[in-house]
């Protein structure tokens, strides 16, 4: 009998990363695929990115509506408990033998929780990192002490996971999972992508994205007028600018990034979902990424192309040397982006190493989850 393989995404960011994985397991002769969508994928203010999943050749099992129109810290926890009630249900019709979460949002919290108590054993992506700049970063933990198997990115990643009392034999370093899209995913050309967005890349151009910073004293709207301003220091580059996320804070920055996009609209692109093939490929065309994202600091590098990276929200992750840090002050980004497009740096991120592995973890996840002895029961693994 085929084991039953719920993968949980709740954005579209983490869909990208699991597409590869989603993927390999639909091929699996032995796993069965399920996939339970919510969040920021069910909302049209957000890109309705449901619709993508299903355009990609995958049937969705269950859409559960979680997220409020709201992003206070009152919305979201509220958020959280729609989630949970919802994702109940959903979980005891499809009764699967193991459920795939990544990262860290308060959407994977949601449906861990409900797994947790219905004794369906959880295989965490992404556990053991460490983001100090945002609540994400005790959510990522929690996520990881309610799992059973975890799929890490990085060594120093896999040794945290053990240190916080999981099985050394249950924690499998396999890389980023989005890096498998450097050597399976077709990327568009320069004037496809133009078609694509119904807007000129004659230029060179910066992709932009910018989240709110959830737990640090830095103020979303204030860091992104600052980040609007610095970008006007660099008139001769078009601007590729997509929505922040879900998380509180988050919506005002739309209306801020919607008014910078009216005024130049031969220069400035906002757009609220790239998709993972149109937003790779910008990557792979852009002169550098520009905010706060983690894409920024484990995908991008492996291309080629700089990342300023600023503000807190990121603080604690492993990064190249591709990755400028900077605080969130006009001054402080366009000297890095001065930085950045610089033909000296540029040179440097060509050969800059990525500490994310080598574009091979959806195939390794998915040898884990065909073999291993799966349990929702585990003892606390002590170091000494």
């Amino acid at each position: 009998m085929k084991r039953k393989v719920c993968v949980f995404t709740g954005t579209r960011a983490e869909y990208g990363l699991l597409y590869w994985l989603m993927k390999d397991i639909q091929s699996s002769p032995r796993l069965d695929l399920q996939i339970i969508v919510s969040g920021m994928h069910l909302s049209p203010e957000f890109g309705a990115t449901w619709k993508t999943i299903e355009s990609d050749g995958f049937a969705i099992d269950a859409k559960v509506e979680m997220l409020l129109s709201s992003d206070t810290d009152v919305g979201v926890v509220k958020s959280i408990g729609l989630g949970v009630l919802g994702f109940a249900d959903a979980l005891d019709r499809l009764r699967p033998d193991v459920l795939v979460v990544l990262g860290d949002r308060f959407e994977a919290l949601a449906i861990v929780q409900a797994a947790l108590v219905m004794k369906i054993p959880v295989a965490h992506l992404h556990g053991g990192e460490i983001t100090e700049g945002a609540y994400d970063d005790a959510i990522r933990h929690a996520i990881t002490k309610m799992s059973y198997l975890h799929f890490v990115a990085a060594e120093p990643y896999r040794q945290r996971v053990i240190q916080m009392g999981e099985s050394a034999e249950r924690v499998f370093n396999v890389g980023a999972v989005g890096l498998d899209h450097l050597l399976r995913s077709q990327r568009m050309t320069r004037d496809e992508l133009s078609a694509s967005l119904e807007f000129e890349l004659d230029s060179p151009f910066l992709l932009v994205t910018y989240h709110p910073v959830t737990l640090a004293e830095e103020d979303p709207v204030q860091s992104f007028q600052a980040l609007l301003s610095a970008l006007d220091c660099f008139p001769e580059h078009k601007v590729i600018v997509t929505y922040p996320n879900a998380d509180n804070g988050g919506r005002a920055i739309i209306p801020l990034l919607e008014e910078y996009a009216r005024q130049a609209p031969t220069r400035i692109k906002a757009i609220p979902s790239l998709g993972f093939k149109r937003y790779l490929s910008t990557v792979a065309l852009a002169d550098a990424v520009v905010g706060n994202s983690s894409s920024g600091i484990i995908e991008v590098p492996a291309f080629g192309i700089p990342t300023v990276n600023i503000g807190a929200r990121q603080d604690g992750r492993l990064a190249a040397d591709s990755v400028l840090n900077c605080k969130p002050e006009p001054a402080a980004i366009e000297a890095a982006l001065r930085q950045a497009l610089s033909g000296e740096f540029a040179a440097l991120c060509k050969q800059a190493s990525n500490p994310y592995g080598a574009g091979d973890a959806a195939r390794s996840i998915v040898g884990v989850l065909e073999r291993f002895d799966i349990s929702h029961s585990k003892s606390f693994h002590d170091l000494s």
